[in-house]
């Protein structure tokens, strides 16, 4: 019996595509495994127990154990589970229960029994229906629907323990749902979707946790197209969605994700909106993080780093991006560039500069390391109104963002001179040169939440962030002070 209690073995795992911000490259992957048990008791069909496929005695015992038909181990006569098949025969010296209904259940949400369809079955009373649409999904629409999963959580936010799941069309969430157990918030969304008169075919489902056998089964049901979560599908949910046409992403997360089944649905950058030519993505990390304490670059966020995080957006938006930094030992994961500073000491002012000298490109795109919630709209906005300056700058709430700005290599002498005159403010550049404010009304409608200028700078900015995140942890609460400027 295999007693290993996460892999599905040693030998070839499922053939996947992992998409880096740019392309999808093929890789392999071994998923965890679901190994469905069919528990016959006294010769009558208890349950489907869906579980790993290690020490599956004890499973079998200990359910036998909490449904109250065993309380001793002499109560069981006979016990044996077939590790091929799946079958597992029990006998045990009292009666079963006449009323019990056959159920099938992984354990998930306290025990609670849930129906997995069969295949051609959406839900047990609708009509079968056609395969899942072709509508194609740009790697930007996949997240941002989990971007606004994560938005949404607002139980998980004040309480923490609680999974939540959406369904959108790609450009909006239509239905959104949390619960304690995940299975129970694809019911939720299905039950609101029924009784709404909403059509969720083709649609995407965006999910906080493991995409089980079920899930994945509910998702067919449904005739969504594209089911995506933070982190690994088990390897039963890879074939229920390879078998029903639906595309299944996994470890959807700091601008990258796995694709487990039907690739072609994803629509790269080059096949959508493309990445913009003739500017250079360019992250400035030579801070000292002072007021932080440490490297704010290599703060975990999602699963990885910040400052994954704001490389993965960039990469979306940028064919190159380079990373400014005198540490480039620091950041051997990230698949880019890096560039030391040509002025070394003399702040952002210095890190804007090496971008321009080292680009490609006549025109740059510079932010700081820690600012993850960078909108790609905005950002193209902004490069759309090049024509004619040399830099394009945000105005926020707090005035010009001079670390989410567009540079153009006009502006280049201008820098060099200020440098040399011992000056480091950012914004004293835009007294020299061509420079294009854009008004926080317009910076506004295009990220309403303001989201897009929020950096980190103190640990109490990191608490807070991690608190509106997770909702878990007391320095996430009721913390004070405001945002200030990037250390970079």
């Amino acid at each position: 019996m295999p007693r290993d209690p996460g892999s599905g073995g040693a030998g070839p795992g499922f053939p996947v595509f992992r998409f880096d911000g740019r392309r999808l490259a093929a890789a392999d992957h071994h998923p965890v495994s679901e190994f469905p048990v069919h528990l016959t008791v006294n010769g009558t069909a208890l349950a489907t127990l869906i579980a790993s496929p290690h020490d599956l005695e004890y499973l079998v015992a200990g359910f036998l154990r909490m449904q109250g038909m065993v309380g001793r181990a002499d109560d069981i006569v006979m016990l044996g589970v077939c590790p091929e098949s799946g079958g597992a025969s029990v006998r045990i010296r009292g009666e079963v229960p006449e009323q019990l209904r056959p159920i099938l259940t992984s354990g998930c949400g306290g025990g609670v029994g849930f129906h997995l369809p069969e295949a051609g079955e959406a839900g047990g009373r609708e009509e079968p229906r056609e395969p899942v649409g072709e509508h194609r999904f740009s790697p930007g629409a996949i997240f941002a629907m989990m971007d606004s999963l994560g938005r949404q959580a607002e139980r998980y936010k004040s309480h923490g323990g609680i999974h939540s799941a959406a369904a959108g069309d790609g450009e909006r969430i239509l239905l959104a749902a949390e619960d304690i157990g995940r299975h129970n918030t694809i019911d939720r969304i299905a039950g609101e979707a029924l009784l709404k008169g909403i059509d969720l075919s083709g649609k995407i489902l965006v999910s906080s946790g493991r995409i089980s056998s079920e899930m994945a089964a509910k998702g067919a049901a449904l005739r969504i197209s594209v089911i995506a979560s933070r982190t690994s599908p088990t390897d039963l949910a890879i074939r229920i969605a390879g078998e029903a046409g639906i595309t299944l992403l996994g470890y959807v997360r700091g601008g990258r994700f796995t694709v487990y089944t039907h690739p072609w649905r994803i629509a790269l950058p080059s096949e959508s909106e493309g990445p913009l030519e003739g500017v250079t993505g360019v992250i400035l990390a030579g801070g000292p993080s002072t007021r932080m304490g440490k490297n704010k670059a290599l703060l975990p966020w999602r699963g990885g780093r910040l400052i994954e995080e704001v490389y993965g957006r960039m990469s979306r938006i940028f064919r190159e991006v380079i990373v400014v930094t005198n540490s480039p030992d620091l950041y051997p994961f990230l698949p880019c560039r890096m560039v030391p500073d040509l002025y070394p000491g003399m702040g952002s002012l210095a890190g804007v500069h090496s971008g321009l000298k080292h680009a490609g490109t006549p025109w740059i795109f510079a932010v700081a390391c820690d600012m993850p919630f960078l909108e790609e709209r905005l950002v193209r906005r902004l490069l759309s109104l090049r024509e004619g300056a040399d830099v394009v700058i945000p105005v926020g709430p707090l005035g010009p963002e001079p670390l989410h700005a567009a540079y153009g290599d006009g502006a280049l002498r201008a820098v060099e001179e200020l440098l040399a005159s011992g000056e480091q403010r950012v914004l004293s550049i835009h007294e020299r040169v061509r420079a294009r404010k854009v008004s926080c009304e317009e910076v506004g409608s295009l990220d309403p939440e303001g989201r897009s200028f929020r950096n980190i700078n103190t640990p109490e900015d990191y608490s807070r962030l991690l608190g509106e995140e997770t909702g878990s942890g007391p320095d996430a609460l009721e913390l004070g002070g405001d945002r200030g400027r990037p250390d970079r």
